[in-house]
């Protein structure tokens, strides 16, 4: 200590400077127990907090709506061969479906700033891109080759949420990706012919398929926590927008007054069922993003493969399709991987809950 210090007399803080002091001292204890812990998202878990009975429902509601509309596009929309032009028919029943109810006041609007504008913009780029090159490489590769590689889409979804979020699951759950896979596989089956540049624009697509999902689930369970009909609402008119311009540029908007004005399509009924196939996916959409939020990224992907084969199972009864004795064994292997995958995230939600249980913290005395 200096004589100058030694000499100076010991001045009482105001109130003012003990509480400027107080919160100083309170952020860097903040800051230091942020290093201590490491950037941490304590949302990335959000599907495991989720009661069952609530995840299962979403799940129900969602393969429902799903497999009803896949059957509605077989028996009506045959003669509809404008797939960005559904796109487009889509995402505006989504925009004036979810406007609707926020005017019913089920849901409010919450504040963006900018860059959480910006990011919604850049989601809706990424889910025109993946539909564009699913539709580019369908083009280039059998059906069967395509559906078989859109098998693959949990794996990408795993390395996705291993190489970026630094997750980490448990063993049970890559035994159950085995059959999952390969069973989806052997249900669609067939004829495999490809092209180079459809095998790279087909695994370009499936990696784009699995982001999207978890670009999704991370929109609604992250910081930004958006609700999902409030994002659906948000993000319908972006794609709405974008669609309508790739219908434009590929032709199909030509195409389609063209057959309206050769009287191949009646206006009326074409109307009506259109407007039924709109209405329905509204339905999906909302189930959709409620599932993806409440049950995760990587269940969605998984319902993806069962749902192939539900489809399967489904076209056996109601229009008479013959498949073989592989196809077959392929969906009781699927249904044996989704029992599996179950039990898995089931085991994985009590370990859970056991790891965040409350506990006592001991108590220093001195």
């Amino acid at each position: 200590m200096s004589r100058r210090d030694s000499q100076e007399p010991m001045r009482l803080l105001t109130p003012e400077e003990q509480e400027r002091e107080g919160k100083v001292e309170e952020m860097d204890l903040e800051q230091d127990a942020a290093r201590a812990d490491g950037p941490k998202d304590k949302n990335l878990d959000h599907e495991y907090s989720v009661a069952s009975t609530v995840k299962f429902a979403w799940l129900g509601t969602y393969f429902f709506f799903s497999l009803l509309l896949t059957l509605y596009n077989k028996l009506v929309l045959g003669m509809f061969h404008f797939p960005w032009l559904l796109t487009f028919l889509h995402a505006t029943f989504a925009s004036l479906g979810t406007f609707a109810m926020l005017q019913m006041g089920y849901f409010k609007l919450s504040r963006l700033g900018r860059r959480e504008n910006l990011a919604l913009v850049a989601f809706s780029g990424l889910f025109t891109a993946n539909i564009a090159v699913s539709n580019l490489s369908l083009a280039m590769v059998s059906v069967p080759f395509y559906q078989t590689m859109r098998m693959l889409c949990p794996i990408f979804t795993i390395l996705i949420y291993r190489v970026w979020y630094s997750r980490s699951y448990s063993t049970m759950t890559y035994v159950s990706l085995i059959p999952l896979i390969v069973g989806a596989a052997m249900t669609t089956v067939g004829e495999m012919t490809f092209s180079d540049a459809g095998f790279l624009l087909t695994i370009l697509g499936v990696v784009l398929a699995a982001l999207k999902t978890v670009v999704t689930n991370r929109f609604m369970t992250g910081s930004l926590a958006l609700p999902p009909v409030e994002f659906l609402m948000r993000m319908s008119p972006l794609a709405a927008l974008q669609a309508f311009a790739c219908a434009t540029a590929t032709g199909e908007v030509g195409g389609f007054w063209e057959l309206v004005n050769s009287g191949e399509l009646s206006l009326p009924p074409a109307f009506a069922s259109l407007t039924g196939n709109g209405f329905l996916a509204l339905l999906l959409n909302i189930s959709s993003f409620n599932t993806n939020k409440l049950a995760g990224a990587l269940t969605m992907t998984i319902c993806g493969n069962l749902k192939q084969c539900l489809t399967v199972l489904l076209g056996i009864f109601l229009f008479d399709v013959v498949i073989g004795w592989l196809n077959g064994a392929g969906m009781a292997v699927t249904m044996l991987g989704a029992v599996i995958y179950s039990k898995a995230e089931l085991d994985n939600k009590k370990k859970k809950a056991q790891e965040t249980a409350y506990k006592p913290v001991e108590q220093n005395v001195r």
